[in-house]
């Protein structure tokens, strides 16, 4: 008997946009490299591995190239599916236990709700050729968070309008990069876009864990702890954030577009 894996659209309340995720719910552990196999053969930005552990599950998540320690549109598609396909009851919270720590989703429909860390960003100088591959000539802040680099720039059109050199970027020492401004479009707070070649993906559509770094910075630009935030993606995504001291709560919606099994 094959095992079940489902494909969702996390950060949107249509298919075919925001962030796709595969989610695989297991009955036990599975060694690391076949879960690396499986996420390579999905191609997609993350696949995510669920096994009943204490009071909730263990949760890893893999890009086609690496494991990563924290992701937030693979959590909101993980939990998705634990409701839709009779894993927890509709009112249960479910609970992850990752490389992260301990995380929490709930249902507020049609919303759901992460609990994770807050990652805020350090005020740094650009490392050497960051802005070039970027093609960004005057930065308004670039700052360190534990995985990735942030950039501000002047304008939500700048934010769309870039085109970075992805095989220089893949050579700046990070998980990831975030370029971000304010937001001219009405009803979003900030927009941003996220680069992440260093981990196998040119362009994450929708990066819930970028907005750990997101929110505690816009919160201290805007003087306001909720948010909402648009990933100018070519898919597009929509995140609220709740920025309450060392978490951050992370609002989205997720749309079931493919069921399937692993032989």
């Amino acid at each position: 008997m094959g095992l079940p894996i489902v494909q969702v659209d996390a950060f949107t309340d249509r298919p075919f946009a925001g962030n796709p995720a595969a989610v695989c719910v297991l009955p036990e552990a599975r060694e690391e490299q076949w879960m690396q196999q499986v996420a390579r053969e999905m191609n997609l930005s993350e696949t995510a591995f669920l096994h009943p552990e204490r009071s909730g599950f263990r949760l890893r998540w893999f890009t086609p190239v690496v494991e990563v320690a924290l992701c937030g549109h693979a959590t909101l598609a993980s939990a998705h599916v634990l409701w839709e396909e009779g894993h927890l009851p509709p009112d249960a919270p479910a609970e992850f236990f990752t490389q992260s720590g301990r995380l929490t989703a709930e249902r507020r429909p049609p919303w759901i709700e992460l609990d994770f860390p807050a990652t805020p960003a350090t005020p740094v100088d650009p490392p050497t050729g960051l802005l070039d591959a970027l093609g960004i000539r005057e930065p308004r802040g670039v700052g360190r968070s534990r995985f990735d680099y942030l950039v501000e720039v002047a304008s939500e059109d700048e934010v769309r309008r870039l085109t970075p050199n992805f095989s220089a970027l893949e050579r700046v020492e990070a998980r990831g990069v975030m370029v971000t401004s304010r937001a001219s479009t009405a009803g979003f707070d900030f927009v941003s876009r996220f680069f992440g070649p260093q981990s196998g993906i040119n362009e994450d559509p929708a990066t819930g864990s970028a907005h750990c770094t997101l929110g505690p910075y816009w919160c201290s630009r805007l003087n306001k702890t909720t948010l909402t935030a648009y990933q100018a993606s070519p898919r597009g995504g929509v995140v609220r954030v709740d920025v309450r001291g060392a978490r951050v709560g992370l609002g989205g919606q997720a749309v079931t577009v493919l069921r399937g099994e692993l032989l």
